[in-house]
């Protein structure tokens, strides 16, 4: 981890949804903080910053500094609540996160090499059927994202979830359900002019 992102919460007691519309109207985001040994904790934060926070990637599989008051909490962010048109944030929820046990993150994948595809040259056209995975890890060890390289991805060819190159101590949660989870990552399909070029 090479980025310590810091929220700056303060604690609510008011509940209730006419409670929730007056925060967002005064620019605020209602939020929550839960897990580990305390109590859940209500929280309110600033808009505008938690925007410029969200514009980062490395912020959802990072361990955040919740600065409650004066009182930092490590956390990762588990959800983000928006509105339909995807502009205005309607609430967070925060964990609290022990640095010494596993949590289960949410990492974005960084597709590289894709023009450089052996497929692709070809006339194959990279399809990505997932953006993250979610991993367990030590706090510590959390990737701010995974490499997925193309380089070597022939037409009709797939990289799955095993073929993932991972940090040391870094697991996909999916597959230690089965090899039935071990889901395609990124294929490389005949586009219609290379099936045509083949044919012909």
């Amino acid at each position: 981890m090479s980025s310590v992102f810091e929220f700056v919460a303060n604690k609510r007691e008011e509940v209730g949804k006419s409670v929730a519309r007056s925060f967002r109207r005064n620019g605020l985001v209602p939020a929550v903080i839960y897990g580990g040994e305390a109590e859940p904790q209500l929280l309110s934060l600033n808009h505008n910053e938690v925007i410029k926070h969200l514009n980062h990637e490395a912020v959802y599989s990072h361990v955040l500094n919740i600065n409650v008051d004066g009182k930092i909490e490590s956390a990762v962010l588990k959800d983000v609540q928006r509105e339909p048109a995807g502009v205005k944030i309607l609430h967070l929820d925060f964990l609290r996160v022990n640095m010494s046990q596993p949590v289960r993150v949410h990492v974005p994948l960084h597709f590289i090499n894709e023009e450089k595809s052996v497929g692709v040259k070809k006339g194959g056209v990279a399809t990505h059927s997932l953006v993250d995975v979610e991993v367990l890890s030590l706090p510590a060890n959390l990737p701010d994202y995974i490499e997925v390289d193309l380089a070597g991805l022939d037409v009709g060819q797939s990289l799955h979830l095993s073929d993932l190159v991972l940090p040391e101590g870094v697991h996909v949660v999916a597959l230690s359900q089965g090899v039935e989870h071990n889901l395609p990552v990124v294929s490389i399909l005949a586009s219609r002019a290379s099936k045509e070029d083949l044919a012909g």
